[in-house]
């Protein structure tokens, strides 16, 4: 059984494409395209269901054109029309490679005062310096170099909150 803590969103599949099953698939993370993983997760009636991948091309920056094994008509495409597609953390790199986007909803943990400073409500990356907004407001620099961890389980982000940064 597939766990949601053990995968993460990486799009969403579009209609499908020509008569011969394959689909258009917009996604926000190409992932499936710098890894081995022979396999998208999609979620069927809100089941995280394997589908193994036939083959694939880029029909541009965000969408790619994929054929799953055994989806041959254009009516089992598009019954897959609207579905989210994720990626499995193991194969990703682990929870290491988890976008910052990923992280909404998770709790920021500060190593230094052993508390949970807030939930992650937002990910501000409009400047080149991606910041936590946390649910009461507060900004949090998400630096690579401040965060010790990020727990896809306990749903936490760890990280060593410099002091004097949270009011």
């Amino acid at each position: 059984m597939i766990l949601p803590q053990d995968v993460y969103c990486i799009g969403r599949l579009g209609k499908p494409h020509g008569v011969k099953g394959e689909v258009s698939f917009l996604f926000t993370d190409d992932v499936f395209d710098r890894t081995d993983c022979d396999c998208l997760i999609l979620s069927v009636d809100h089941i995280l269901v394997p589908f193994f991948i036939e083959e694939y091309r880029f029909k541009g920056e965000q969408t790619a054109l994929v054929k799953f094994c055994d989806i041959d008509t254009q009516q089992q495409a598009a019954g897959l029309t609207g579905c989210e597609v994720f990626f499995p953390l193991q194969e990703a790199g682990g929870e290491e490679r988890l976008p910052w986007a990923q992280t909404v909803g998770f709790d920021l943990y500060d190593n230094r005062t052993c508390k949970v400073a807030g939930r992650i409500a937002a990910i501000d990356d409009t400047t080149e310096n991606v910041l936590f907004e946390l649910a009461d407001g507060q900004l949090v620099p998400a630096a690579p170099e401040l965060v010790t961890g990020i727990d896809t389980r306990q749903r936490r982000v760890c990280m060593d909150i410099p002091d004097g940064l949270l009011g």
